[in-house]
């Protein structure tokens, strides 16, 4: 499974980039808000940090006007994934987009029709909302596994995207059922190497290493 960082926080990103947990970055409208920078600005600074896709969002929803965004958003940086809405005038557009040889994410899929729709229009990833699914009382997980299965069953190469995901259980079932990718804050990616047990067995580690009175080197 491949982690993105879902951030426009440039000093987040290089943190876990050096980690090597990073293969990419998610953004949208809200994180572009929260970083307080321009998105043309913020999102080239991101993609010179990471190497693999990093999805910048159109703002418009009609075809024409999102065209036009797109345009200026491909010429960003050479590893740009165009973020688009789940829309008629949003699959229309990755679409064509595709044709051209751009990368595309389409969002805010909340069924697995609209899933299916995403990789007919040949979408490089589909974002699923794991997260505010559940806000409704609906296990985002599911929404997962019909996906999984759907693009399975025909073959579709587009990459099914966990977005939304919010602990670190998100990320384990995401991965049990087959997302190709979850993408998460900052903070729910480095809370995957916590675990008590962990600290309690480092902890007496180091006290009878202490008691040894040795050193390394």
């Amino acid at each position: 499974m491949k982690f993105f960082v879902d951030t426009a926080d440039v000093n987040e990103i290089r943190e876990l980039n050096d980690l090597g947990l990073v293969d990419g970055v998610t953004t949208n409208p809200s994180l572009i808000l929260k970083s307080g920078r321009a998105i043309l600005e913020v999102t080239k600074e991101i993609c010179g940090i990471v190497e693999g896709p990093v999805s910048a969002e159109v703002a418009a929803t009609d075809y024409e006007t999102i065209m036009k965004e797109a345009a200026v958003i491909a010429k960003i940086a050479d590893n740009i994934c165009i973020k688009l809405p789940l829309t008629l005038d949003g699959l229309k557009a990755c679409k064509n987009l595709v044709s051209d040889g751009h990368k595309t994410n389409v969002t805010l899929c909340f069924s697995a029709n609209q899933a299916l729709l995403a990789a007919k229009a040949g979408a490089t990833f589909v974002s699923p909302f794991i997260g505010r699914l559940d806000d409704i009382a609906i296990d985002g997980m599911d929404l997962i596994r019909e996906i999984r299965q759907i693009f399975d069953n025909y073959g579709f190469e587009t990459e099914i995207l966990a977005a939304s995901a919010r602990t670190v259980n998100h990320i384990k079932e995401a991965a049990l059922i087959g997302a190709d990718v979850v993408t998460a804050p900052p903070a729910t990616l480095k809370a995957l190497v916590k675990h008590p047990l962990t600290e309690a067995g480092l902890a007496t580690f180091l006290a009878d290493w202490a008691k040894t009175g040795q050193k390394i080197g």
